[in-house]
């Protein structure tokens, strides 16, 4: 059975040829074409790659993106439709490294357009984007600093310990949107001290 990663992929390109290389992400100042350019960098040229999550190597990776921007559009999404060999063909390693990054990378062109509406996933692939945050959401949730629980269905996990938590509730995918920065787009039920709801929706969250 094909992963959700890949098929997130797949369905990202479609989008992305769809909307064309000049249409906006919620990536700003990214359009499509640049975002195309990030997840190629993100997985083909590591040491370009370090510049996203350290600061003081950025140029290496917005200068690999300049080079990449010259190459044509649509060679660029086909070239990011196959994934790298190494280390994303080994068996497991594509869907724990690019389940929540493609997906939130997906929704970034899909809900930058005027007219978009939630995509409904299926239960098994919501499943699996709830045990990503069981384990990625502890980090992700961090900068915010206020105490935070998810909760899904008959499902809850303790993101950041403390007294009087803010408690998301909504479907994983929604979540996962909240922790990844997107919360002006998400669709999800906050509850908890009116201060901390603020400072979540308020915080840099997001790699």
């Amino acid at each position: 059975m094909t992963s959700f990663a890949r098929r997130e992929r797949l369905a990202l390109c479609d989008t992305a040829l769809r909307m064309g290389p000049d249409a906006p992400t919620l990536c700003d100042p990214w359009d499509v074409k640049a975002l195309v350019c990030h997840l190629l960098v993100r997985e083909r040229r590591p040491v370009a790659a370090a510049g996203i999550v350290i600061s003081p190597l950025s140029g290496l990776t917005e200068h690999a993106m300049e080079r990449l921007g010259r190459t044509d559009f649509g060679v660029l999404v086909e070239r990011f439709r196959s994934p790298w060999v190494l280390p994303f063909g080994v068996p497991g390693v594509e869907q724990l490294w690019n389940t929540l990054e493609f997906f939130v990378h997906h929704e970034d062109i899909r809900r930058a357009q005027t007219r978009w509406a939630p995509r409904p996933l299926p239960e098994s692939d919501e499943q699996t984007l709830w045990s990503g945050l069981k384990v990625a959401g502890r980090g992700l949730a961090r900068p915010a600093g206020v105490p935070l629980r998810m909760e899904w269905e008959a499902q809850s996990a303790t993101l950041r310990g403390g007294d009087d938590p803010v408690v998301l509730r909504g479907a994983p995918s929604e979540i996962a949107l909240v922790l990844q920065g997107r919360a002006r787009v998400a669709e999800l039920t906050y509850d908890g001290p009116a201060d901390a709801i603020a400072r979540l929706r308020g915080a840099d969250l997001g790699v």
